[in-house]
Parts: C-alpha cells; sequence; structure tokens
C-alpha cells in the first residue's frame, strides 16, 4: 500500500454502489457493516474539521479520522470535555495540537455504515481499495467519506479515481463541507473572520461593516459563558468587543464626536463585567506554571490562594450569567445589532465619506509612526508606563493592519504582520507580568487587614510570587528590545512605506 486519501462526497446510498462507475474501474463491495450509532465531535470553533478531522463517539469507542494518519481509535472514557481528559491512546496523542482550553463538544448524532469497496478492472483484478462511510444525522443531513488505498504499482488507477471523484463533487476531507452536509442550516462560527473592504468603499460603510460583523461574533459567544463550558469563549467575546471599541477609538471623524463617545460609552459598559471573571480565569490557568516559579515549602500556601481564587471565579461567574441573561443587557444587544444593521441613524463625521483605503493607508502609517517613535526611546531604565504604552498602540496598530489586510498583497503583508506580532507576544507577557503583580500586591494589602494564620502562609508564598514575577518582567523587558529590532528592520520599513505611506497632496 503506498497511499492513503480521504475526500468528502454527497451521501451514496450503498444498494448504489456497483452501478457507479470510477473512471474505468468497477466498484465490487467487499463488506458491508451494519449501521451504527454515533455522536459528532468538535471544538466550538470546529478545530478538527477545518484540520480535515473527524472526531466520533461509536459505541464505547472513540474514532478519530485524520490525513495523516487514517483511522484511528481507542476507548471513549473520558473524564471530562477536554482532549487531557481522554484516556491515553492513539486518538488522545492525535489531538495534541488541539487548545488546552478548548472543550471537545456533540455537534450532534446519527448513523454510520461502513462499507469496504475494491475498485477492479476489467479482469476483475483489484486497483484501488476504497471505504465509505455513510453518514446520516437526524435533520436530514447526509455525507460520504470516501477513503482510498493507493497498491503499489497501481498509481494510475489512483489518480484516475480521484480525478472521478473530484468530477463527481467530492473535495479533499479538509476542503468538504461535511458539517455543512450534516447539518443543514448549520452556521460555523469564525472568531477571526475575513472582513473584505471595497476598493470605492466609504470610511463610514467600512467602520460599520467591521463593527457588524463582530457584534453576532461576541453574541455567539454568550451561551458558552453562561453554560461555563470553556473559557475561551469569555476570552473571545471580549476580544470581538475590544475590536469594536478599537474602531470607535482608531476611526475618527467617521462618526460625529457625540456618536462616537455616545458609542465608546456604550461599548465600555459592554465590557466593564467581564474583567474580573478573566482576570481569575488566567491566573487558574496558569496554576502549574506558577506552582512551578515557587519552592515547595511554599506551596501550601499557593495552594490556598488557588483555592481562594476557584471561589472567588465560581462568583464571578454566577455574576456575569446574570448579567448576560438580563432584559437591559438583550435589549441593549438588540438595539446595537439594529442600529449598526441600518446605520443611517449614526451622525457621520467629517472623514465619513473619505474612501476607505486612502484613509486606512493614512491610520496605519500615523499608527506604525507612533510606535517606532515610541520603541526608539525604550531602554532598559524606561518606565513601565511608557513600555505599557508601547503595547497598547502595538495593539491598535494589528487591529487596523488585520481590518484591512485584505486590500493588500498578501505576501508583502505577512512579512509586516509576523514581527509585529512577535513583538506583541513580549509586550503581552511583560504586561501579564506587571499586572499579576499589581494584582497580587493589591491581594497582600487585604490579607495585611486580617492575620490570621492561613492568610500569613498565603502572604508569605504571594510574596515571594511578586519577587519572581517582577524578575521574569525585567527579562521580558530584554526580549521587548529586542523584538522591535526585528521588527524595526530596514525590510519592514521599507514595506510599510511602500505599501502605507501616501505622501501629501497624493490620494
Amino acid at each position: 500500500m503506498t497511499q492513503t486519501d480521504h475526500y468528502c462526497l454527497p451521501a451514496i446510498p450503498a444498494s448504489d454502489l456497483p452501478g457507479i462507475p470510477f473512471g474505468k474501474l468497477k466498484p465490487v463491495v467487499t463488506c458491508e457493516e451494519p449501521g451504527r450509532a454515533f455522536q459528532l465531535l468538535d471544538t466550538f470553533d470546529d478545530t478538527l474539521s477545518s484540520a480535515g478531522k473527524l472526531l466520533c463517539i461509536t459505541g464505547d469507542t472513540l474514532e478519530l479520522l485524520t490525513p495523516q494518519h487514517g483511522l484511528l481509535s481507542q476507548p471513549a472514557t473520558r473524564g471530562g470535555r477536554f482532549v487531557a481528559d481522554l484516556a491515553d491512546g492513539p486518538v488522545k496523542a492525535a489531538l495534541g495540537d488541539v487548545s488546552a482550553l478548548r472543550a471537545l463538544l456533540p455537534l450532534g448524532q446519527g448513523e454510520l455504515q461502513t462499507v469496504r469497496l475494491a475498485l477492479v478492472d476489467g479482469e476483475q483484478k483489484t486497483r484501488v481499495r476504497a471505504i465509505l462511510r455513510l453518514m446520516t444525522t437526524e435533520p436530514g443531513g447526509s455525507v460520504a467519506i470516501v477513503t482510498l488505498q493507493g497498491l503499489r504499482g497501481y498509481d494510475k488507477a489512483l489518480e484516475q479515481v480521484r480525478r472521478q471523484i473530484i468530477a463527481n463533487g467530492g473535495a479533499p476531507l479538509g476542503d468538504g463541507p461535511v458539517y455543512a452536509a450534516l447539518f443543514p442550516g448549520r452556521r460555523s462560527y469564525v472568531a477571526k473572520p475575513r472582513i473584505m473592504v471595497g476598493q470605492d468603499e466609504a470610511a463610514f460603510d467600512a467602520a460599520n461593516s467591521i463593527i457588524g460583523t463582530y457584534l453576532p461574533i461576541a453574541e455567539a459567544n454568550e451561551p458558552g459563558i453562561i453554560d461555563d463550558i470553556d473559557t475561551e469563549f469569555l476570552h473571545d467575546y471580549r476580544i470581538a468587543l475590544r475590536k469594536i471599541r478599537s474602531v470607535l477609538s482608531l476611526f475618527s471623524g467617521v462618526y460625529s464626536e457625540k456618536a462616537t463617545l455616545g458609542l465608546k460609552t456604550r461599548f465600555s459598559d459592554l465590557m466593564s463585567p467581564t474583567g474580573r471573571l478573566r482576570d481569575l480565569d488566567v491566573y487558574l490557568a496558569e496554576k502549574d506554571k506558577f506552582f512551578a516559579l515557587l519552592p515547595d515549602t511554599l506551596h501550601p500556601g499557593l495552594a490556598q490562594l488557588f483555592d481562594m481564587f476557584a471561589d472567588q471565579r465560581e462568583h464571578a461567574q454566577a455574576t456575569l450569567t446574570e448579567h448576560l441573561k438580563s432584559k437591559p443587557y438583550r435589549q441593549e444587544m438588540s438595539a446595537l445589532a439594529a442600529l449598526f444593521a441600518k446605520p443611517k441613524k449614526i451622525k457621520r463625521g467629517p472623514d465619513a465619506d473619505r474612501p476607505a483605503l486612502d484613509y486606512s493607508r493614512a491610520l496605519i502609517w500615523k499608527r506604525y509612526r507612533k510606535v517606532c517613535k515610541i520603541a526608539a526611546g525604550i531602554d532598559a531604565s524606561t518606565e513601565d508606563e511608557e513600555v505599557h504604552r508601547l503595547r497598547i498602540q502595538c495593539k491598535k496598530l494589528r487591529y487596523l493592519m488585520e481590518f484591512f489586510g485584505p486590500v493588500f498583497p498578501k505576501a508583502e503583508f505577512q512579512s509586516i504582520l509576523k514581527p509585529l506580532k512577535k513583538l506583541q507576544d513580549n509586550l503581552g507577557l511583560f504586561n501579564d507580568y506587571s499586572v499579576q503583580q499589581d494584582n497580587l500586591r493589591a491581594l497582600l494589602d487585604d490579607l495585611g487587614r486580617t492575620p490570621e494564620k492561613k492568610n500569613l502562609e498565603i502572604a508569605q508564598s504571594v510574596g515571594a510570587l511578586v519577587a519572581v514575577l517582577h524578575r521574569k518582567q525585567l527579562e521580558e523587558r530584554a526580549k521587548v528590545m529586542k523584538s522591535f529590532a526585528n521588527f524595526n528592520s530596514k525590510s519592514t520599513r521599507d514595506t510599510f512605506r511602500t505599501l502605507f505611506h501616501v505622501a501629501k497632496g497624493k490620494s
């Protein structure tokens, strides 16, 4: 056997298989297994499907079909929703690239029938083998997954079968609409949508399009936050709102001053109730890392600290859930959705009719120059506030570039986005270490007001942790300076100038 590959096809009844031509080859059923109930699993953002993988539970077996490894299986025993909760086995190992923060969720259920085929020539010689998985679901969806198995010496026959499958509407598993076929009407969640800004589109329309795109993304994450499925629902919710707020902040002159101020206030009010829960999520996600930073003698106090965080998180989760279910919140989200669906009621600013492409170039060039100016002045003695200011400016630059990225040449655009992301990663860690120290110092002040034995033990561990985080923050500052040097290379400067700089008087 030389090659195995997988394709998605419209469903084919098993009884019709003998009459379907595969080029000059004829399919012969060699084995037809009885139908089995299955449940399909994936993350909320379809991590597995986008990688061409299918994960199913059939009976007490977990089965994973992958382009790289074919069909893998292991016992379906699991202790929770995450890949880490699966029993050790080949499926768990093959899912190692799935985010540890994303839960595996049931998408739906149906019946799976497996049919094995031999594709034979006129002399009844088997040239290609195939496994056909016929999947049907209760909503009336259906799809056929074909796995081809090429035989040594018959590469031409395998290629003919591939071409025939594509000609009959098939597609490689990673590109085929498996979920759309199985669950008609289902809308896939995309956290980072590709927003196409027209060359001649007005800045006002571009801003409305971006905000109108990210509002439903925030709303799509609300059920996952309320049900506390995984922490990424809140993370994506906050990012969607943050990008909306960045539009209002960066697109100066597109909306009137009064309209901009009012919208900023409304979206800030949506964001503010989420902060405490997100902070606690970050702490709890990094629990093992914090324990690794301190010696074993300080672990008892650290364990009590994280027990405290877990209790606080439970309360913060309940508070945010109540907020998201409240009538005022629901009315506000509905009002904002209606406003940006028909934005004629939004007062326009002096730059509303400016062509979006010219406007985006000016915005990105201005923000890039600001980043360079701040970063050039950072050294070992620079105040933390200035490093934080650089982080904020880099984030604004990144958002602008992502909003308008599809308008510009892909290769050149990616060549400058990559070093910016690296710089942002270092600045993000620097900020995390700083915020964590501030929060822990505030916690120390609270603990000092009630000098119980338990609190003294926690305080000792927290004090040591603050010292370690301060050291790591200093290390990250040095990395920030190095990352900026890479970002500020001549090729990057030249590309920014070519793509975004427009000389005064030209447009």
